[in-house]
């Protein structure tokens, strides 16, 4: 199967099966069958994409109650760490968070089920991220937490005085207060 199980439930990598040759390479991105077969019945409704350069940190993020989504993010050019954190209050590993390198070269794709935060930085000069979401975006049900929570002691793989983030996310508060 093309399904990588992490230490956390639920939390996959995906590896596409890739066709290449002299000319290029050719995969399918997502197929629905691939994923029922696996036992993962996701509807995804939504398509996003982001250009970033290095540097750059989205995340981590959340959407609450019946907006929560699961998202299978992808990079198609450059390089990002991706990063996803076990929100399930019930879960063994709440509060345990895995990352993954996706690249445009990899290919490989994250799964990212409800009631994880998400967050990505870019290691490349530039990257275009692309996801499918679950459901749709509601800003009166987003949260978020600081990508340098010291509880969480994430390794995003730069230094942090390199992290570019948005005014919002320079706002978010610690993972503490919400365990």
């Amino acid at each position: 199967m093309p399904f990588i199980e992490t230490f956390i439930r639920g939390l996959k990598i995906f590896e596409p099966q890739i066709w290449e040759d002299e000319r290029g390479y050719f995969y399918e991105s997502y197929n629905k069958n691939t994923f029922v077969a696996a036992d993962i019945h996701v509807d995804f409704i939504q398509d996003n994409q982001a250009k970033s350069s290095y540097g750059v940190l989205r995340g981590l993020h959340f959407q609450t109650g019946d907006w929560a989504q699961t998202k299978l993010v992808r990079v198609i050019s450059g390089e990002v760490f991706d990063v996803a954190v076990d929100l399930r209050k019930d879960s063994v590993t709440y509060g345990k968070w895995a990352g993954v390198l996706l690249s445009g070269e990899n290919k490989k794709q994250f799964l990212v089920p409800r009631g994880f935060a998400h967050g990505y930085v870019v290691l490349s000069k530039n990257a275009i991220f692309s996801y499918k979401c679950d459901n749709f975006y509601s800003k009166a049900h987003e949260g978020g937490i600081r990508f340098d929570d010291p509880v969480l002691a994430i390794d995003w793989h730069i230094a942090p005085h390199e992290a570019i983030l948005s005014e919002k996310d320079k706002m978010l508060p610690f993972f503490s207060p919400l365990s």
